[in-house]
């Protein structure tokens, strides 16, 4: 994302870019698929593409105008946090109490190492809110698909709703004016070629894996997947040689610690 921006496309460029990218990979297979899902679970299918696809996209570029990928990677650890909340709220999920402590240590965790990179700005602030508004469409997405998909092979979803969303995306290309670009210049060929390979690799693939992950565990520890992001963060900021202090370091322990308390299972699961 980061270098699509940094090379003249914009938020939404990268994002529908990302989605049509990964459409195009899986089309071949949503042909075949589209006609083994029931009608009736089609347009759930759909949404979970927008929903977990689609809108986090826009809104994760959209926050990185602004914040740096290592705080945008930080922030959607808070996933399992709204996993949470929207099960509770919408599908009627008991949560065990060892998870929710679990998810609170690590969500605390979450919150030392964003203080730990100093002061933020009100505006930096506001941007963090779309990576926040990403988390909350995850959380209810991971929900939906394991409660209300459980019987659909996992390839068969993200195929469908990602070609589906993929319509969407290329939609979206020709409104903000994607085609108009002078495609030959070299930035924009490069954050194209980024966009492209986020789309089929962090998209497509990933997408595949993860509900995968979901219908084999339960939704909360699948969505626990998402502490491992903070680290890959500080991982490229290592690489690019950004100040990584060892306060960092210790609040990824701490939310090593929430993912195993939330993780542990109890007498009663």
């Amino acid at each position: 994302m980061k270098i699509g921006l940094d090379n003249q496309l914009n938020p939404f460029h990268i994002a529908a870019l990302r989605i049509v990218s990964a459409g195009i990979v899986l089309f071949p297979i949503a042909v075949n698929a589209i006609k083994k899902i029931p009608w009736a679970k089609c347009w759930l299918v759909f949404l979970s593409g927008t929903l977990g696809s689609l809108i986090p996209a826009v809104l994760f570029c959209l926050a990185e105008e602004s914040i740096d990928s290592a705080l945008a990677g930080t922030l959607n650890s808070l996933t399992p946090i709204f996993v949470i909340i929207t099960g509770a709220l919408f599908f009627n999920i008991k949560t065990a109490p060892n998870k929710i402590v679990g998810i609170f240590i690590a969500f605390t965790g979450c919150v030392l190492l964003l203080f730990s990179k100093g002061e933020m700005q009100n505006k930096q602030l506001s941007y963090a809110g779309f990576v926040v508004l990403a988390t909350m469409l995850y959380g209810f997405n991971v929900n939906m698909v394991s409660r209300k998909l459980l019987h659909i092979s996992s390839l068969h979803i993200t195929a469908v709703s990602i070609s589906l969303n993929g319509m969407l995306a290329l939609g979206l290309l020709i409104f903000t004016g994607f085609f108009n670009l002078p495609v030959s210049n070299p930035g924009i060929l490069k954050g194209t070629a980024a966009a492209v390979c986020l789309g089929v690799m962090g998209t497509a693939i990933a997408t595949v894996l993860f509900y995968m992950l979901v219908k084999r565990a339960s939704s909360i520890f699948a969505s626990m997947v998402t502490y491992a992001i903070p680290f890959v963060a500080m991982g490229w900021g290592f690489y690019y040689k950004e100040d990584i202090s060892l306060k960092q370091a210790g609040c990824l322990l701490v939310i090593l610690i929430g993912v195993y308390v939330a993780s542990k299972k109890t007498g009663r699961e």
